[in-house]
């Protein structure tokens, strides 16, 4: 849950402005985006799986060129 508290003086544009960073930074509209649909967890399974392939294939790749870890 998010709560902002008005302060001295601040106007309401920079109140909202305020207010949409934190919506941001809590992760709350990305959940919110995620559960717009219902998605089957079988579809959840395999999306995380292809999200593990392809991270684990990016850290061979790092491994087996050093070079490419320096950067």
């Amino acid at each position: 849950m998010v709560k902002l508290t008005l302060r001295d003086k601040e106007s309401i544009q920079d109140a909202v402005r305020r207010f949409r960073k934190l919506i941001e930074r809590s992760g709350l509209k990305k959940e919110m985006r995620n559960r717009e649909y219902y998605e089957k967890p079988s579809e959840i399974k395999r999306r995380a799986k292809i999200r593990a392939e392809r991270r684990n294939m990016h850290l061979r790749k790092l491994a087996a060129n050093p070079r490419l870890s320096s950067m």
